[in-house]
């Protein structure tokens, strides 16, 4: 659905639904360390870098089986898609740009997994992070569910 490069600006790159632009603003110290912050219609991934990062997202049919050995951090969470486009973007993107990606409207499960989260350099702003963002048509218990944690800062 979308493979490219993304401004994570304040360490966030964000999903919702074309029409509800909401996201979640429940900011702790547990909803960072989860990495994925979600609400009704949008979620807020937590990047390792404030910086440009990789990013891509693929649409499944059902629920595929979670890649743990490859990633160091793994998180699910659901939102609503009632439109059935959603928005792909950093925290300051312009939304009238940002990448729509169409899905089946309704509940949209999400699976954010996290790579190179211990690659960057002493300044932050360079390494080899990488972000999957994998959804499916499936209605997710409300809360975000870690199935991996990775326990670096």
């Amino acid at each position: 659905m979308f493979q490219g490069d993304l401004f994570a600006d304040y360490f966030q790159v964000y999903l919702h639904d074309a029409d509800h632009p909401e996201l979640p603003d429940d900011y702790t110290a547990e909803s960072i360390a989860r990495r994925l912050m979600a609400g009704p219609f949008g979620l807020i991934l937590h990047t390792a870098r404030n910086m440009t990062v990789p990013v891509c997202v693929e649409w499944h049919a059902e629920r595929p089986e979670p890649e743990l050995e490859a990633f160091q951090h793994v998180a699910e969470a659901g939102v609503a898609c009632p439109t059935g486009r959603l928005v792909l973007a950093g925290l300051t993107d312009d939304v009238a740009t940002a990448p729509r990606l169409a899905v089946r409207p309704g509940p949209i499960a999400v699976r954010a997994s996290f790579a190179g989260l211990d690659t960057l350099d002493d300044s932050g702003l360079e390494g080899d992070d990488r972000y999957l963002v994998q959804l499916w048509p499936a209605q997710m218990p409300e809360g975000v569910a870690v199935l991996k944690l990775w326990p670096g800062a």
